[in-house]
């Protein structure tokens, strides 16, 4: 049996570095865009309509969560299918719910190339999660 052995000093220390290289990006990719910056930790909606859709947006994807959580705790198989996973549901939530906000962007904002920046942060934090869990946090812990 294989045992992965952590030191969570080291994984929150590479969290972080991620979290920094991620808003590096987004900071520099709205600087070359001339986009407003985000506010850290806040959402701000272009009318009404775009309040509704996201609402409905967390909506279903807390159901696909309290679902997927029933699931996964009271199914007697094995395995369970891979878009039960809580980790899977999340990432679907992020992409459209930035997806939505890219749409209203496109369609709303002063600033018509907001939604190019907001897209190009949507595809490098994909990105950069997707290469994390591919590679293992990069070998930083072996089993």
């Amino acid at each position: 049996m294989n045992t992965i052995t952590i030191d969570y000093g080291t994984l929150i220390l590479f969290l972080l570095v991620l979290l920094l290289i991620i808003s590096i990006f987004g900071f520099v990719i709205r600087k070359l865009l001339g986009v407003e910056r985000k506010k850290c930790f806040s959402y701000t909606y272009f009318n009404e309509r775009h309040k509704k859709l996201d609402l409905s947006v967390r909506i279903v994807f807390m159901i696909l969560v309290l679902i997927s959580s029933y699931y996964t705790n009271y199914n007697d198989t094995v395995e369970i299918a891979w878009y039960y996973d809580l980790w899977f549901i999340i990432i679907v939530f992020l992409v459209v719910s930035e997806m939505l906000r890219a749409f209203m962007e496109w369609r709303y904002a002063e600033n018509k190339r907001a939604y190019v920046a907001t897209i190009a942060e949507m595809m490098f934090t994909i990105s950069i999660v997707f290469l994390t869990i591919k590679t293992d946090f990069f070998g930083l812990f072996n089993t």
